[in-house]
């Protein structure tokens, strides 16, 4: 059959993906699971707009369901295979780690498995900026290791890229990891910062402002990730020949093997996206200043050079547009 297989299909990311893809006039088999980490009728709602497309084929599937994944892997043949699905989210992983290591640990496995058995041209996959954890010197750049994750969440990730190497090496299987930064935009997730705001603050409650405001986030419109995505998956990672094991670089391989960030250079003040909401939205904010939570890092900020040489693109979209874009969704979607 071929097409494209991608996982997660129904999330943020997935949705604006197959979105994409679909508007090329690509075969599209979108897996998701549809757990209710978050209101799954947006979910729904989502796949709904995906499922009005007849090149679009909807499978409701568990990324750890080993038999499932086997045999949706036989019958679709995917050419190349976009892995989206996870189990998301820094917090919630200090309260249910066990969701964390069937999604993203034995579901990758899955994933891994049926991309080498049935010799997928390309893998690529979701990573995130979590995996530079503890690390502070900025912008984060992939040439630098990331051993220090400090959620359980990046944990996982920095695990997919770790997995995705030895497959890689032992099956020469093409991936390529994505780190992932802070991303929004319409038809976002309802436990990401921008949306609890815009939804307090609508509804005239206070929001929760983490490390007293003092946070800075490299935020990403889902525009420019997907058109670094859909980029990135035309271009099937390989070996780099300069690579040392005596200096060994951390963001390629002697195997088909790479890693890029994929966020928006420019990190911006907590305090100034919540003025560019109020602006937005027209409304004051009520600010409940709170101290850093377990897992967080103060500031995130992507060295997107590789990237650029890799595929020829820099994400464009600035906070103002983007937050703009958002908060017109969002009244669209809600009525408010």
């Amino acid at each position: 059959m071929g097409g494209i297989l991608v996982t997660g299909a129904a999330g943020f990311i997935g949705f604006h993906l197959c979105t994409r893809v679909l508007a090329d006039g690509l075969q599209v088999t979108g897996l998701d699971n549809l757990n209710d980490y978050y209101d799954v009728t947006l979910k729904e709602a989502r796949l709904d707009r995906l499922k009005k497309s007849a090149n679009f084929d909807f499978v409701k599937l568990d990324l750890a369901d080993r038999t499932g994944m086997a045999a949706l892997f036989a019958r679709v043949q995917p050419e190349i295979v976009v892995n989206l699905a996870a189990q998301a989210g820094v917090r919630y992983s200090l309260k249910n780690p066990h969701a964390y290591v069937e999604a993203n640990l034995a579901g990758f496995v899955n994933v891994l498995e049926g991309c080498r058995r049935h010799k997928v041209r390309h893998l690529v996959y979701a990573s995130s900026s979590s995996v530079y954890g503890a690390n502070t010197r900025m912008p984060f750049s992939v040439h630098d290791h990331t051993d220090h994750p400090l959620s359980l969440y990046g944990a996982t990730k920095k695990a997919n890229e770790l997995m995705a190497h030895a497959y890689s090496h032992l099956y020469k299987l093409p991936a390529t990891g994505l780190r992932f930064f802070t991303v929004y935009g319409p038809w976002g997730r309802p436990d990401m910062a921008l949306f609890l705001f815009t939804q307090a603050i609508l509804a005239g409650r206070p929001i929760d402002v983490f490390n007293q405001g003092n946070m800075r986030r490299d935020f990403t419109y889902i525009d420019d990730i997907v058109e670094g995505v859909v980029r990135v998956m035309a271009q099937p990672a390989v070996p780099d020949p300069a690579w040392s094991g005596e200096r060994p670089e951390p963001a390629s391989s002697r195997a088909p093997y790479r890693v890029f960030n994929i966020g928006n250079n420019h990190p911006v003040e907590l305090g100034y996206l919540i003025e560019v909401l109020e602006k937005a939205l027209g409304r004051k904010a009520e600010r409940n200043l709170l101290p850093m939570q377990p897992g967080d890092v103060p500031a995130t900020y992507a060295d997107i050079d590789d990237l650029e040489a890799a595929v020829g693109f820099r994400p464009r979209t600035s906070i103002e547009e983007g937050v703009r874009r958002f908060v017109e969704w969002y009244r669209s979607y809600y009525g408010d």
